[in-house]
């Protein structure tokens, strides 16, 4: 049970070097966490050096995690391009443009470049999965998460899944698997989930279900991240992440989507400022969320994934959360892994 656990957390961590004595290290060695999550700027510190210093010291941080594992880690990052990047030209990366610009041009040759540079960048330094494309339909031009930061590809439904599959297939071609975010849409919003409640019940549209269903059927979906928002059309309870109407109810049952889904950061203030800590973890796996997500980084605490196990070990053996639940995950999370490493 507590192996199957971990295999449904990802985790963030400090370090731009890990040795046998790192908590991280002895996370991945005991099978407690499935994937890490790489960040440049460590938020709760509030200063720029977290994991990520230049080419050379990444490839070798993500070789000494892998090296560690039973099975293979999901070694993961936010590598959209242009503002959120991680991987920065400062550091010595490639340039990269935000998904706007891509969508502005909405050329495949241009979407492919610039898709193919950043996955041969993932691919050349270890990592294997990146939480991207941003299929947010790009409602509200103002929203200070999503349309501010020129994360979405155009407020045009067929832009966003065109270049959306553009940029999985490149991915594909190098080996990276993909995430796309934010289900059911955060495009609407005018508010920042990481800081708190984000509410789109009055500007969220069902055509922001459209990528996700265009992407689901053309089966190109590795995994898919849940957004924090709340929409009381949806769900008149819980935020979507916690949403067992909007997770199974819509993403399984009406979209017919049958792999992976990844919450977003559990850390974030939409959830932290809400729900307590056990109650998000036991709502977020009992919608359907298959990984969680810890960044470990608005916050940190560097025994997160042994709190995360031992909370869902009470919630098992309270009859809170089923085995038969933790084994549907788990069967799914090991499917993907098969299919990207060929490891059994």
């Amino acid at each position: 049970m507590e192996r199957k656990i971990g295999q449904m957390l990802i985790i963030g961590f400090r370090g731009l070097e890990v040795d046998d004595s790192s908590s991280i290290v002895k996370d991945i060695k005991d099978g407690r966490v499935g994937g890490v999550i790489l960040f440049d700027v460590d938020v709760a510190l509030g200063y720029t050096e977290r994991n990520i210093r230049n080419p050379e010291q990444v490839k070798t941080l993500i070789a000494a995690l892998k090296k560690h594992a039973n099975i293979p880690i999901f070694v993961s990052i936010d590598q959209e391009g242009g503002k959120v990047s991680r991987l920065k030209e400062k550091y010595g990366f490639p340039p990269t443009v935000s998904q706007q610009y891509i969508g502005q041009i909405n050329n495949q040759d241009t979407t492919y470049f610039y898709a193919n540079r950043t996955a041969t960048t993932l691919q050349e330094l270890g990592f294997n999965l990146n939480f991207a494309p941003v299929v947010d339909l790009n409602i509200n031009p103002d929203n200070p998460v999503i349309g501010k930061l020129e994360r979405s590809f155009s407020s045009s439904v067929e832009v966003v899944s065109q270049n959306a599959k553009w940029v999985i297939e490149a991915h594909h071609q190098k080996g990276i698997y993909c995430t796309m975010k934010h289900f059911p849409g955060h495009g609407s919003s005018s508010a920042d989930s990481h800081l708190g409640f984000v509410d789109v019940t009055h500007t969220w549209k069902t055509e922001e279900l459209i990528p996700y269903s265009d992407i689901v059927s053309a089966n190109l979906v590795d995994c898919i991240m849940t957004a924090h928002i709340f929409n009381a059309n949806l769900d008149p309870k819980y935020p979507a992440t916690l949403s067992s109407l909007i997770i199974t109810g819509i993403l399984r049952n009406q979209l017919k989507y049958s792999g992976v889904v990844i919450s977003d950061d559990l850390t974030m203030k939409a959830i932290t400022d809400y729900f307590g800590f056990e109650t998000a973890i036991e709502k977020a796996i009992n919608a359907g969320v298959d990984i969680l997500l810890f960044g470990n980084n608005l916050i940190y605490d560097e025994n997160i994934a042994s709190k995360v196990i031992s909370t869902i070990k009470k919630l098992v053996d309270e009859g809170k959360i089923t085995k038969s639940r933790i084994d549907e995950s788990y069967k799914r999370i090991i499917n993907l892994k098969n299919k990207m490493f060929h490891y059994v």
